[in-house]
Order: C-alpha cells, then structure tokens, then sequence
C-alpha cells in the first residue's frame, strides 16, 4: 500500500510536470492559452480547500466560432473567421474586449477572456471574463468595409451578448466607432436603443469620459505605486516603451510629465532611441501624422531586438503577448516591468525575472485601468447618470491603489512575486463564488 507520503510525493511530481509542460509548451509554440493554463497551475498550493473547484478556470464556459461573410467594395464576398468567447461568469456579467487582428485565433482569444477573469477579480469589479475578435487586419478594409464587417459580426454573436450576459469593449484594432456600430447593431436588433452592451463608445453615444486614456493611466498609477514601494524615484528614471498606442503613449507621457526620461520606443514600424529623453507629446503627434514611431526627427533609429538592451529602469511592453521571452528575460536592464499588454512575458521568463530581482506588475493589475474605466461606463449608462472626468480619475486611482495594496500585501504575506499575488487573490474570489453558487442541477 502507497504511503500517505508518496502519495503527495507523486501529487507533487504531477504538478511540478504539469507547470513545466504548460511553461514549456507556451514558450515554443506562441500559446498565450497554455502559458495561462502554467500560471493557474502555479497557484493551486496556495488555495486550500478551494482547489477542488480550479478546473472551473482551466475550461471556458462558451466558447462560439462564427462565419462573418462581408460584401466587399468591389461586389466579392469575403469570409472572415469571428469568435466570442466567455470564460467564467461566476460573478457577473462577461468583460472584455473584440480584436481586430489578423493572428486571431481561439486559443488568444480564449487565452485573453481567461484574463479578464482573472482581472476583474483582482480589482473586485462585478464581472467575469469574455474576449472577442475577428482574424482580419482591418487596415487592408475601406471604412465601409469595416461597418459591414462589425455589423455582421455583432448579429452573429448577438445572441450571447448584453449588458446583462457579456459587454464588449475596443481592443486591437478596434475603438469607440467600432463600438458604435456594435451597439447600433445589437439595438436595432432589440427594437431600442441599449447603451450598456459594450463600453468604450464615443462619449455623445453614453461613452465615459476618460475612457480612452485609462488603461495607460493605470499603468503609470500602479508603476507609482510599486516604485515607491521598492525605492526607485520616478524623477530621472529612464523608461523604455514598447507599442505607442492609447496604452503606451499614455503611460509615456504620464511618467515624462513626472520627471521620467522616455528613452526609447518601439512599435510595428520601428524602434527610436534617445538617451537624453523623447518628447513624448511630439512623438504621439508624429505617431497620429505618420501611422507610427518610425522617422521621428528627434531620434536614433535601432534594430528591433536592441530594444531588449537598452538601459531604462523601467519597461512598459504595452503591445502583443508573448514578447518577454526567457533569452530577453536574461539581459533586460530594468529594475520594474510594468504589463501594459496582456499576456506579454511568457512563464519561463517571469521566473528568470523573479531570480534576478526584477519586479513584474503583471497585467492583471497593471493595464486594469481600462476595464476599470468600463465598469464606470456600464454604471452610468445603467443609471442614465454621467460623472466627470474628474470624479472617473479619483475613482480609478483609488480602485487601483487599494488593489496594489491588495496584491503586495499577499505577496509579502505569501513570499511570492506579484502575479502569483494577484492569482491568488483573483482565484480565491472567483472560486468562492463557484463554491457559494454550487453546480446545478446537484445529485
């Protein structure tokens, strides 16, 4: 007969297999699902009884594939491949955004809804996890190319959406007009007008104020809050950004108005480096003029990988997942990274990071302030009550303080580094819910 410890000698075996499976897996085939299967797996030892119910964040709960033909300009007929998924609605409504990119696929998207679980958790807002996108790249479409394939998308997924079952929000390549016609859509189809179905409209169609810069607000606020907490100065600090959209512009220009010098910046069209500090108003006019960083007069153009060696204290990769790998991972010369992307270091590099000394805000907290923002925008257009940016930006930097605190707190209190900190908190919450809820029907 087995003994009671070989038994958790094996168990412990299992799991050990199972992280480096997940971890490894991720890393040499780019799957954002597998590197978030890794991360749950590292927080199980920490959830006690609750463990029994961890299999609720390993499944989505709907997962929806949809055809989206679309007439074209020229009178063709095009077929793109659009997906919904909701990955857990234990404690509300699903929350997320729709992605217009032309790497969509279900594991990403699967992958970016179990994240949103995971982050509106740790932030303690009322909502689950949900993810949408089309594979397409919307800069190959005309304007009307794109409402028709928005509007054809939204009749497809109609059915699972609504400010009750799962609100949408703009992600890559999408934004507030996107979520225009999303909403006109979704109301013609309901014989009325619905404003809470997605957040992130244009303000005049109930959007809220301060929407649009709150997920780089987040990432400088959060930034802050660490820094002060490990001793790093924001003042004189050098800060290396990768992507210069909402996100990282946003963070950017926040840290530079702080004293931080912004000494390099990269995005898809190329990386700009200078050691005495970027004008980061200037460079987000060129961006918005020119389509993107590249050909900034006040700037040295670098390769791309050399981002990774540029001397900054802190790191903002505020573009795609799957960016800080393990080889990255060794040389960064950052004291601070802060997730202003989702998915952006893959498992195997968070733990050489770890080693080194190096603190990871993760994105589950670090980029929130978007969603954060988006619960605001649900609770007016809800109440036909509307606050001013003001009140939106006391509001989000005290949600997103009290969850740092929340988050450090844990990790002090567990000896772990943030993201576990943040998981734990996030998955004791969801999985409290599961266990209150039950299973229905029972035996």
């Amino acid at each position: 007969m087995i003994s009671e410890q070989l038994k958790a000698e094996a168990n412990h075996n299992k799991q050990d297999f199972a992280v480096e499976t997940h971890l490894s897996y991720a890393q040499q085939n780019n799957s954002a699902w597998m590197t978030y299967l890794a991360q749950i797996e590292r927080v199980k030892p920490f959830l006690g009884d609750l463990t029994q119910y961890i299999d609720t964040l390993k499944n989505p709960k709907r997962a929806l594939i949809v055809d989206v033909p679309v007439v074209m300009d020229d009178g063709s007929i095009r077929h793109f491949e659009g997906y919904r998924v909701q990955h857990n609605l234990s404690r509300g409504p699903g929350k997320g955004g729709i992605r217009f990119h032309p790497n969509v696929d279900l594991n990403e998207v699967m992958a970016l809804s179990a994240w949103m679980t995971i982050k509106t958790a740790v932030l303690n807002l009322p909502f689950g996890g949900a993810k949408g996108g089309i594979r397409v790249d919307p800069r190959q479409l005309s304007d009307a190319e794109l409402e028709r394939l928005t509007r054809r998308y939204t009749s497809e997924v109609s059915h699972i959406i609504g400010p009750q079952k799962d609100i949408p929000a703009p992600d890559v390549g999408t934004n507030p007009r996107v979520m225009a016609w999303v909403m006109d859509t979704y109301s013609i189809e309901q014989g009325h007008t619905v404003t809470g179905v997605v957040t992130g409209k244009p303000v005049h169609l109930g959007g809220s104020l301060g929407r649009v810069k709150a997920t780089g607000r987040g990432v400088f606020v959060t930034g802050c809050q660490i820094a002060q907490k490990i001793g790093l100065p924001i003042a004189g600090s050098r800060v290396a950004v990768q992507g210069f959209g909402n996100v990282g512009s946003e963070a950017a220009i926040l840290f530079a108005e702080t004293g931080a010098k912004v000494v390099c910046v990269q995005d898809h069209t190329g990386t700009i480096f200078n050691e005495a500090g970027l004008n980061t108003q200037a460079l987000q006019q060129h961006v918005q003029q020119h389509g993107g960083v590249a050909g900034f007069a006040d700037a040295t153009e670098i390769e791309a990988e050399a981002f990774w060696d540029v001397q900054a204290e802190i790191l903002i990769p505020a573009a795609l997942e799957g960016q800080i790998t393990a080889e990255r991972a060794e040389k960064l010369q950052a004291r601070l990274v802060l997730e202003g992307a989702n998915g952006p270091t893959y498992p195997e590099a968070d733990d050489i990071l770890h080693r080194r000394g190096v603190i990871v805000v993760p994105d589950v907290i670090c980029n929130a302030g978007g969603v954060t923002v988006s619960y605001f925008e649900w609770v007016q257009d809800m109440s036909s009550f509307f606050w001013s940016e003001t009140e939106i930006n006391q509001r989000l930097d005290t949600i997103m303080r009290d969850a740092v605190a929340d988050v450090w707190n844990k990790a002090q209190e567990k000896n772990c580094n943030l993201r576990t900190s943040a998981y734990i908190l996030a998955c004791e919450r969801i999985l409290m819910a599961r266990k209150e809820r039950g299973i229905y029907p029972g035996k």
